[in-house]
């Protein structure tokens, strides 16, 4: 499997170019934001009209890295749905997501967004330690072994933004898996506050890399 190699907390954690993450110890995949039914949402308050497929694009994605890992835990770091009513899936969404969860351990994180899908299986926490690592939607700055999502963290090579992985001695904050989700720079505040010293963003996409984080 591609990707990135790193220790946490003494563990070896790989961040994948798809924007999961994967601990091979324990079999998990980690995916944050997916924000599933972000056009739906966005439509209903009237907002711009974002492709109607975002859904079946993020499904299949995760479908692929499930694959390609045989994960046997998936984790999701929260805001999984972009809200309540959008976790009201289609039927064929609905049938996908219940396939992908059948025969492992799912377990859906709180997020600002959501609250977590309770009306679907699985597990619903608010945060998960495990081993070292901690799990959460939101990062605090005095955690140590931590593992978030929530700001969508992007940088750019190239004239060009792309989602990374933010990666320092003390944790790593995941970039939204979700399409269409958008993102925030990684030299911008509370980013730039929360990484330490020798930090690296790590840009996903069909051609990864790593770059220093300016200023840490």
């Amino acid at each position: 499997m591609t990707g990135h190699r790193f220790l946490l907390a003494g563990t070896t954690l790989a961040a994948m170019p798809s924007g999961a993450l994967w601990w091979a110890d324990h079999a998990l995949l980690a995916v944050s934001d997916l924000h599933l039914g972000r056009s739906d949402r966005i439509a209903r308050r009237g907002g711009t009209l974002l492709p109607p497929y975002e859904v079946a694009e993020t499904l299949t994605r995760l479908d692929a890295d499930i694959s390609r890992t045989s994960a046997r835990v998936v984790l999701c770091l929260g805001d999984s749905f972009d809200d309540l009513a959008a976790a009201e899936l289609s039927e064929d969404h609905r049938l996908w997501l219940t396939r992908l969860m059948a025969g492992r351990r799912w377990i859906w994180i709180e997020g600002n967004h959501d609250p977590g899908p309770v009306d679907l299986p699985g597990e619903h926490l608010r945060d998960l330690t495990l081993g070292p690592l901690v799990f959460r939607h939101v990062a605090e700055p005095a955690a140590r072994g931590e593992i978030s999502g929530h700001y969508h963290p992007k940088a750019r090579i190239a004239g060009a933004f792309r989602p990374a992985f933010l990666i320092d001695a003390a944790r790593v904050i995941l970039p939204a898996y979700g399409a269409f989700t958008g993102g925030m720079e990684a030299t911008r505040p509370p980013l730039c506050h929360l990484m330490m010293p020798g930090a690296i963003a790590w840009l996903t996409g069909p051609t990864p890399c790593a770059l220093p984080l300016k200023g840490r």
